[in-house]
């Protein structure tokens, strides 16, 4: 079949004829016959330089689209290596990271010891229960814990019957044992979350407290997925007799004065903080979901990024779920700590006002 058939017209000339043929071509050679010889060479030359075109052309087609994909590839190969650096890099900082905020900011984080009452006036209290639980440093004198800690009562379904009945709870003791610190320190509630399981307590004003290192909070949002480090008091003072040396362990394995145990600890240096580590698994508002694993005696306890900042303070944790363990934002955190933080202000100036001249003049004077 002709594929050049259709849709041309038939030729009606008259075919030519073969000595025709032969006539044009020997017109042609005897005319390249009459032309000089430099004019012969050009040509030659110009056929010859065509020739290397079309093999450099072809040369150029046949091996530049390999030559430019090898290029890119080895762009897209270095990108690899530097993100896999990168990576590399995170992990290495990730794996770092419970060990270096435990090391940094130990002596910061505290161990939480109290004991409360509630019953009626006149009467022995109904309820009388000690509390664990654990704090840290948010700023010059002030210490960040759950409000469950820092007022025991709060969504205790035992007290709150109670109280309904017309019971008023109230605490007998409240210290905070630091690493760094022999002897325990009061606190007081300063400010009591009104919508969620955080407070901010005030530290009793001593040299050493002002030594405390803040811990840093974190600005951003946290991202599921990342790597979170918890720090705290798990089991309390059952927790850290159990590291301590065997000597130790057998003098206050069994000893119920949790106070007493956990003052000897501190006169010898074995209040240590422990720390576990897992992922971010949801931020639903203030809430975060993570599968750091904790026990009683964690509450209160901060609980950082990868960066060695505290996105949120632990809560509380759903027995039987290790995925299960609930912290609060810092998000939620800092407008009490500014509450806090002015209070402290207004408390110094009123104190301040009580030191007048003129009181003095008259405490002199009487005596």
């Amino acid at each position: 079949m002709n594929p050049h058939r259709s849709g041309l017209a038939q030729d009606t000339s008259p075919p030519i004829a073969s000595g025709a043929r032969k006539v044009l071509m020997a017109e042609s050679d005897s005319h390249i016959r009459e032309e000089p010889v430099c004019t012969a060479w050009q040509r030659m030359l110009e056929v010859v330089l065509g020739v290397f075109l079309l093999v450099g052309v072809g040369l150029l087609i046949r091996y530049y689209p390999s030559a430019r994909p090898i290029e890119v590839r080895k762009n897209e190969l270095q990108q690899q290596v530097q993100q896999l650096s990168r990576q590399v890099e995170q992990l290495q900082q990730e794996q770092a990271m419970p060990a270096m905020v435990l090391h940094r900011y130990r002596d910061s984080i505290c161990y939480v010891f109290g004991i409360y009452q509630v019953g009626f006036a006149g009467r022995a209290p109904e309820l009388r229960a000690r509390i664990s639980g654990t704090g840290f440093v948010v700023s010059d004198g002030l210490l960040a814990t759950n409000r469950h800690v820092a007022q025991p009562w709060y969504e205790d379904p035992e007290s709150a019957l109670l109280i309904r009945k017309g019971a008023t709870p109230r605490l007998e003791k409240l210290m905070a044992f630091f690493p760094g610190l022999s002897m325990p320190v009061n606190i007081t509630p300063a400010v009591l979350s009104a919508q969620g399981d955080l407070a901010v307590l005030r530290i009793e004003d001593l040299p050493a407290v002002h030594q405390l290192r803040p811990l840093p909070l974190a600005a951003d949002i946290p991202t599921p997925g990342e790597l979170v480090a918890v720090v705290g008091y798990p089991m309390g003072v059952l927790g850290m007799v159990a590291k301590s040396p065997p000597a130790i362990y057998d003098r206050l394995a069994y000893r119920r004065d949790d106070q007493g145990a956990a003052s000897e600890l501190a006169a010898l240096s074995l209040i240590r903080p422990s720390s576990t580590f897992g992922h971010l698994g949801d931020v639903v508002g203030d809430k975060l979901i993570y599968d750091a694993p904790t026990a009683h005696g964690g509450s209160g306890g901060p609980v950082f990024n990868s960066e060695g900042e505290v996105i949120g303070v632990n809560a509380a944790y759903i027995d039987g779920f290790s995925g299960g363990t609930l912290g609060v934002s810092v998000r939620a955190l800092k407008p009490l700590i500014v509450t806090a933080r002015l209070a402290a202000v207004k408390a110094a100036a009123v104190s301040q006002q009580n030191k007048s001249p003129l009181a003095d003049t008259s405490v002199s004077a009487g005596h």
